[in-house]
């Protein structure tokens, strides 16, 4: 006689099993159902409570295929204590050194154009360069980076690595960046107007950067178009709020920041 299986449900039914996730703390999901994102807190009987950017806690249930890792579908599971510990990772995505003292600084220095720069690059890179013993500092402006540069007086044992905005071909700043010969300088860009549109837009919970219209403002344009209060210094603040690591921040940008850091360290 044939034997047949208790389970008649047609294989192209059945639910694609998904991947079991521990819920570590600080572990970043979405709850699908309602929407909320946040960084795992607690993990107790059966529930995860998660933490939104903004501070406000929400517990759920740890239910199968109950939330979203980087957009996919995940079942969260509580964490072995028996199991290794993982290293723990810096903002920019390195293994954190615990106890790392940091190091005397060296010569060589990286310079962003802007204040906002300056602590968004603190923000995500920050313990990486205390390690490494190299110190930000922000310009107002690239208009006179050749004279900046040449004060510097950048060396073997001294490099200069720039970070500038909207760093394109054809613009004033690509003009600028080229007129900067020394093999001891680096001055690398990104494409964005400003370094606010260097964070993904998902990371602070809207569609995409509003466009502004030419001769317009650009930091009171996008306030207005989304609603904010017309205060660009707390609108900095709140968008660097939602910058938690590195995977808040567009390729654009990481790719640049990573360059100069290793232009800077080379023996």
């Amino acid at each position: 006689m044939r034997q047949y299986s208790p389970d008649l449900t047609p294989p192209w039914k059945k639910p694609k099993p998904v991947p079991e996730v521990p819920a570590e703390p600080g572990l970043v999901v979405e709850e699908p159902g309602t929407g909320f994102c946040g960084a795992v807190i607690r993990c107790e009987a059966g529930t995860v409570t998660l933490e939104d950017r903004f501070g406000k806690h929400r517990v759920f249930p740890m239910e199968p295929r109950g939330f979203l890792l980087e957009g996919r579908v995940v079942t969260l599971v509580r964490p072995s204590p028996a199991g290794p510990a993982r290293p723990a990772r810096t903002a920019s995505g390195s293994v954190a050194v615990p106890g790392a003292r940091a190091r005397v600084a060296r010569a060589g220095r990286i310079y962003v154009e802007g204040r906002h720069d300056a602590e968004l690059v603190e923000r995500v890179w920050g313990d990486d360069l205390r390690i490494e013993g190299v110190v930000v500092e922000y310009l107002e402006g690239v208009d006179d980076l050749p004279s900046i540069v040449a004060d510097f007086a950048p060396g073997p044992d001294a490099r200069l690595g720039v970070l500038v905005d909207h760093l394109v071909p054809g613009s004033k700043e690509w003009r600028i960046a080229q007129s900067v010969t020394s093999d001891h300088a680096l001055v690398v860009g990104h494409p964005y107007i400003d370094i606010w549109e260097a964070v993904k837009p998902s990371s602070l919970g809207i569609e995409a950067w509003p466009r502004v219209p030419r001769g317009q403002d650009w930091k009171t344009g996008v306030c207005r178009a989304l609603g904010w209060p017309e205060n660009t210094g707390a609108a900095w603040q709140r968008i660097l709020s939602g910058v938690r690591s590195y995977k808040d921040l567009e390729p654009e940008l990481l790719g640049r920041v990573e360059e100069l850091i290793d232009f800077v360290t080379a023996p």
